[in-house]
């Protein structure tokens, strides 16, 4: 499903004109990136939780020619299902 099909099934729903739901999805979107790029978690009850976790360095190897690469820490996104989300699709 992409964003254009949610735009689709909320409009749908709703009653409401494509343009105006895709401005209130968009800007949730832009919501949860911006609270994230602050280091804030976001939890959608129900739904799950965002958050940002600090991975370690570490070494890599280059499976081509075996070479050992150092990889830098980084910061990454972790999605966790709620509860009633992994009751629906079990």
């Amino acid at each position: 499903m992409t964003k254009k099909d949610i735009i689709l099934k909320v409009s749908d729903a709703s009653g409401l004109k494509q343009i105006d739901v895709k401005k209130v999805v968009q800007m949730t979107f832009d919501s949860i990136v911006d609270a994230l790029v602050r280091g804030e978690k976001i939890e959608l009850r129900n739904f799950g939780v965002f958050k940002i976790k600090q991975r370690k360095s570490r070494t890599g190897r280059n499976p081509r020619t075996n070479q050992v690469i150092p990889v830098p820490p980084r910061k990454v996104v972790v999605f966790k299902s709620g509860l009633e989300m992994k009751q629906k699709i079990r």
